[in-house]
């Protein structure tokens, strides 16, 4: 028999409102809050780890711009004359001799000089290259980091090394890390938030796992908005079913789960509760946010958007409204960089598409005085090899000794490069950036420093930029 002072711990918190007729899921009909939905010894959906921020933040959010499939750094910002000058001669073997190549392995390699111009732009004369001219007018705002190595060759594994810092499947994505460290603004809409489009060559599946959380508590993953219909699958109610009896459902459901763990801790029924709630808020806030009609004419066409047809246009002008309601992580997909063959066609069709509504997202969220408080990150998995490939004219193979990506926003120098590869554009060889370089000022930049942000899990401290030693890119941030 337990004596006075064990069950007076037993009895907690919890279990007292609970025996006292005034559990938690009234608490969540009387407040509509889930903050008040919340028990003092569980984490609300909103709310971050104590202790971080680490240090003053830069940025209050980040938006990652994928190019799925890995634009070429020859066609965009890597100016390489002494290619154009090797155009169709063998490549030097001292570059390609005992290095992973994806479909060349093996065969011939002849270097494939760049299938357009280059031009300096900006102040600082950043090179860039006649396919992204929208880029070329944003030279003085963006950071372009010219020296980038990856460590996986394909398409999946390269993803998932750039979204989880491992080529392992089923760690936590880097947005899953930001929310669950910061938590979200947003009591309405989820913390992490992803779009996806497709145009261009060979679009490449992207996996769900790439915004999963791992083995951080599953409310940290990313929630993918569909581009056509329902944005968001389920959100609405049944047919037949009003808004009061939809929140009835949901309260009864979330008391029957807190009385499941009554003098337990069950973060995943914790989850489950706050994923309930979240979906009752979304059921209001999402059709508001995916409605257009409130945005005049001049800002959707300076997108190019168009309601509803899904498109990189349309998902750059939703994650803008994403940003003001107070979504932490907003990551954009665009499937079709996977250029092995008529690269300077399907280059024409994803600049096309994706380099108008990248330059109207920088420039409206810097006129509302959102640019100084939120990270864009733009790039893909790789880049691409300067030898020749060739399906349906010339093209370029898989490669990841060195490409490009670029910085914008709060806490970044505007209008630099930093890094470079060598004549040919094959190995970066000035001021390397790892990926998980790029993860660690990533984090910098949200105020945490990356070698205190860790969760013990199979006996390991885990972190976003894992065990190997990561650098912060002080140089280039203000």
């Amino acid at each position: 028999m337990k004596n006075d002072s064990t069950a007076r711990i037993d009895c907690n918190r919890r279990t007292f409102l609970s025996s006292t007729g005034v559990g938690l899921g009234s608490a969540a009909v009387a407040s509509m809050s889930l903050r008040d939905a919340k028990s003092e010894t569980s984490a609300s959906l909103t709310d971050g780890l104590p202790g971080l921020p680490h240090h003053t933040p830069k940025v209050k959010r980040v938006i990652f711009l994928c190019m799925a499939g890995g634009p070429s750094h020859l066609e965009t910002f890597d100016h390489k004359p002494e290619l154009a000058k090797l155009d169709g001669e063998p490549m030097p073997d001292s570059f390609t001799k005992g290095q992973p190549i994806a479909q060349l392995q093996g065969k011939p390699l002849k270097c494939q000089g760049p299938l357009t111009q280059f031009k300096q732009y900006g102040q600082n004369g950043q090179w860039i290259s006649d396919f992204l001219p929208w880029h070329q007018k944003m030279a003085d705002e963006i950071c372009i980091l010219k020296s980038l190595v990856t460590e996986q060759i394909n398409h999946d594994p390269a993803h998932t090394f750039m979204n989880t810092g491992t080529a392992i499947s089923g760690r936590p994505s880097m947005g899953a890390w930001t929310t669950y460290g910061l938590g979200s603004e947003a009591d309405d809409l989820p913390a992490f938030v992803v779009l996806t489009s497709v145009g261009g060559r060979n679009p490449q599946p992207i996996a769900s796992r790439q915004w999963a959380s791992g083995f951080l508590p599953s409310r940290h993953q990313g929630v993918e908005f569909n581009s056509g219909g329902d944005p968001v699958n389920y959100v609405g109610n049944p047919a037949g079913v009003p808004n009061e009896g939809q929140r009835q459902l949901v309260d009864t459901i979330n008391q029957l789960n807190r009385h499941s763990v009554i003098g337990r801790v069950a973060p995943e029924v914790e989850a489950r509760i706050a994923a309930y709630e979240m979906a009752y808020r979304m059921q209001t806030s999402v059709p508001e946010l995916v409605d257009f009609s409130d945005e005049p004419k001049h800002v959707l066409d300076r997108y190019g958007a168009v309601p509803g047809d899904g498109s990189f246009a349309s998902n750059c002008l939703l994650a803008r409204r994403l940003a003001e309601r107070g979504v932490r992580f907003i990551q954009l997909y665009h499937r079709g960089w996977d250029h092995h063959g008529d690269l300077a066609r399907y280059m024409n069709i994803c600049c096309g598409l994706t380099d108008k509504p990248t330059y109207a997202l920088l420039s409206d969220l810097k006129e509302r005085g959102m640019l100084k408080d939120t990270l864009i990150v733009w790039g893909g998995e790789f880049g691409r090899t300067p030898m020749f490939q060739g399906k349906g004219g010339p093209g370029r193979d898989h490669h990841i000794k060195g490409f490009s990506m670029w910085l914008a926003g709060g806490g970044v120098k505007p209008g630099i490069s930093y890094g470079g590869t060598d004549e040919l554009g094959y190995n970066s060889v000035d001021n390397v950036v790892h990926v998980r370089d790029l993860h660690a000022t990533m984090l910098h930049l949200l105020g945490i420093d990356h070698h205190r942000f860790s969760v013990k899990f199979q006996g390991l401290d885990m972190r976003l930029t894992g065990v190997e030693e990561s650098r912060v890119l002080h140089d280039v941030l203000t």
